[in-house]
């Protein structure tokens, strides 16, 4: 395998840090976890090595996170809401890895009505970084209201295989322009000044119901942070306390942080309408919780998606049966309408499905 020390790989799979994974016939290995120096979803093909997406650090503060990140401009972009992929030429398939290194049929399959893959054609060696988002995407609850029907794919970066390296942002750029390719919105380049200029932005993406920001140096070392709004920050917390076992508490008691330091920032004032929103955001989804718990036995949400063919949704509702042991796929119907065959499945939450069983039949915990 390119790239990879043999001896890495080799103790990797010792650790059961990478996976052998078949697509169709296409033998990959994947990293399920972050080992050594390789990030979580890196996928290593016969002929070349896709080094997973890097984790962006985070930001709560744009007065003094810019002047501590950042020694040059930087360049803005919208930070969409969705599910990141990355979109390659595999001998003679187009092919899409989730950012858990799987690759996904769904994905897969959609690259061709949203991606000018003359692109490949020209550059063979190079990978598309996109978010997919919108209301009928198979792996998260949330989207940009302005999607109002399907999904769509943003271009945010383009990498090079077997390489951890971008392409420069005005090179990314230029590609972008002369292949037409559908991209998050680009705000232009800003310096550590321009606090009193990002925060109008910020509070425009907010009021408009987006996620954030990605920001990213206009430098060799091409530093990258990402800051959000306080709607993101609490539409988390309203789709995802209906599950709230499932995920660790520092995942609520963050974004209760970022959204309080978002207010203290921009002079947002703490009235009853907002202590009311965050209160309903909680409280709402666990109602719900228990009413699905007390009528159908489980907790789960439903996820609607549309599929060229058969074949793949049936593929991609298999590939994601294994994905969680905390989850459970149901489906619930696969039926053709015009030309999409249409998938709506059930994540099922077994940790709250559990305790809800529990405590509703009458039983006890100790706290």
């Amino acid at each position: 395998m390119p790239q990879l020390p043999p001896e890495l790989i080799k103790e990797a799979l010792k650790k059961n840090k990478v996976k052998i994974e078949n697509y169709k016939g296409i033998e990959y290995l994947r990293f399920m976890d972050d080992f050594k120096d390789v990030p979580r979803g890196t996928a290593l093909f016969k002929s070349f090595t896709l080094w997973g997406y890097p984790h962006i650090g985070r930001i709560f503060q744009l007065s003094t996170g810019l002047k501590e990140q950042f020694t040059h401009p930087f360049f803005v972009e919208e930070k969409v809401d969705g599910y990141n992929t990355r979109i390659f030429l595999h001998e003679d398939q187009i092919l899409a890895l989730s950012r858990g290194g799987y690759v996904c049929p769904f994905t897969t399959e959609r690259v061709a009505d949203f991606i000018n893959l003359k692109f490949f054609e020209d550059h063979p060696n190079l990978v598309l970084c996109a978010e997919v988002a919108g209301p009928e995407n198979p792996y998260v609850d949330e989207h940009p209201p302005y999607i109002k029907e399907d999904v769509q794919f943003f271009v945010f970066d383009i990498m090079e295989k077997n390489s951890q390296r971008f392409l420069p942002y005005r090179e990314k750029e230029r590609l972008i322009e002369k292949y037409g390719f559908p991209s998050v919105e680009r705000y232009g380049l800003f310096s550590v000044e321009d606090v009193d200029k990002l925060k109008r932005l910020m509070i425009k993406l907010n009021e408009e119901g987006r996620e954030g920001v990605v920001m990213k140096e206009d430098s060799e070392r091409d530093k990258r942070v990402k800051y959000v709004t306080l709607y993101s920050s609490l539409k988390d917390i309203e789709i995802t306390s209906v599950n709230l076992l499932g995920l660790p508490s520092d995942y609520f008691t963050n974004r209760l942080l970022r959204l309080a330091l978002f207010m203290e920032e921009e002079g947002i004032e703490a009235d009853q309408e907002l202590f009311l929103k965050v209160g309903k955001a909680f409280l709402e989804g666990l109602l719900k919780a228990i009413e699905m718990s007390k009528k159908d036995g489980r907790v789960y949400r439903t996820f609607r998606c549309r599929f060229k063919t058969r074949e793949n949704a049936l593929l991609f509702i298999e590939s994601i049966k294994h994905a969680s042991t905390q989850v459970q796929i149901l489906q619930r119907r696969l039926e053709k309408e015009e030309t999409f065959w249409v998938l709506e499945f059930d994540r099922v939450y077994l940790n709250m499905t559990g305790l809800l069983g529990h405590l509703l039949a009458g039983g006890s915990i100790f706290d």
